[in-house]
């Protein structure tokens, strides 16, 4: 009988690993969680906004760029590039990173995350001044910080001063924050404090409404950034949600029913009618519908090429982008 049990077991093991990805899975959403984890403490360290998950327009190349990370503070803007990665680390001449020892999902060798954020500021900079915004010199920087406690360096010597590594990452602190040279610099901080605030709110109101990705907020303090595709179930519960379109909604609360309503395999999802005429939805444009539990959100995640599907009983939120 054990012998069947254990066979069992292993039997619904391998499935799971087959056409679930599961791992897969696990590390798409830490990716996404260490770009949340650290936009959420920039944010209190430097009582800035964070702009999280963003795709600007690129005009040479046609397509958008991904940007993890857009601070912007009393003064100063900054690209930030999170690299989730573990393992030792060794720099190619042409700024490649090798790593060794990390999770086979993520690769060996890594293009320059310098270089790459550099790009990225300059695409950014470049949108802003389409949308109107000319920024002083020195008031757009980048830096690459890297959170993964797992993440060694090899010859630290060699490491830009663009890169802020785990150890670096963990002494900032609200109080001492020039324990890092170069990283707030408060370039603008000495021009007249009108066009300082006037810049600020501007590009709180440009990056506000700026493309970026869908992203669901899962149990257990998971993230994942990607594109809702659809919804799948029963056909009276798709057609409960068909007016969640993007065009039509900014985005969606799961909850689960009340002792006194439905059942319990049902869950209320309360979603926001989008208002292109002021940021955000007011409480009377929260519309409500009940469906299964068992309905699934089929989900693109960034930087894969596999559609996931989530029950809606491991949902919080969705955010739809415009």
């Amino acid at each position: 009988m054990w012998v069947q049990i254990l066979c069992g077991l292993l039997i619904y093991k391998i499935c799971k690993r087959i056409f679930y990805d599961d791992d897969v899975l696990d590390v798409e959403t830490s990716d996404s969680n260490a770009i949340f984890s650290v936009a959420s403490r920039l944010e209190k360290l430097y009582r800035g906004k964070a702009y999280v998950g963003l795709r600007i327009p690129d005009p040479d190349t046609g397509s958008r760029q991904n940007i993890d990370i857009v601070l912007i503070t009393k003064g100063e803007a900054v690209v930030i590039s999170v690299k989730n990665l573990s393992g030792f680390v060794s720099i190619n001449g042409d700024g490649s990173w090798v790593c060794e020892g990390e999770s086979r999902h993520k690769g060996g060798v890594h293009p320059d995350p310098v270089a790459e954020a550099r790009k990225q500021a300059s695409i950014l900079e470049s949108y802003l001044e389409q949308r109107g915004v000319a920024l002083p010199e020195g008031y757009l920087s980048y830096k690459v910080i890297v959170p993964n406690p797992k993440f060694r360096i090899i010859h630290l010597n060699h490491l830009p001063p663009e890169v802020i590594t785990y150890d670096q990452w963990t002494l900032l602190k609200s109080e001492n924050k020039n324990v890092l040279s170069g990283w707030i610099k408060g370039a603008f901080r000495g021009g007249k404090k009108e066009m300082q605030e006037s810049i600020h709110q501007q590009l709180n109101n440009i990056l506000s409404t700026a493309p970026i990705w869908d992203r669901l907020e899962l149990k257990g303090n998971k993230y994942v950034l990607g594109e809702f595709l659809e919804f799948k179930g029963k056909q009276e519960d798709i057609q409960e949600l068909r007016s969640i379109k993007r065009s039509k909604v900014s985005g969606l609360v799961v909850q689960k029913t009340s002792m006194f309503g439905l059942a319990p395999s049902r869950l209320q999802v309360l979603y926001s009618s989008r208002d292109y005429r002021s940021e955000g939805a007011s409480g009377s444009e929260w519309n409500e519908v009940n469906v299964r539990s068992s309905t699934e959100v089929l989900f693109q995640p960034q930087n894969s090429s596999k559609v996931r599907k989530f029950k809606l009983s491991s949902i919080i939120s969705m955010s739809l982008s415009a």
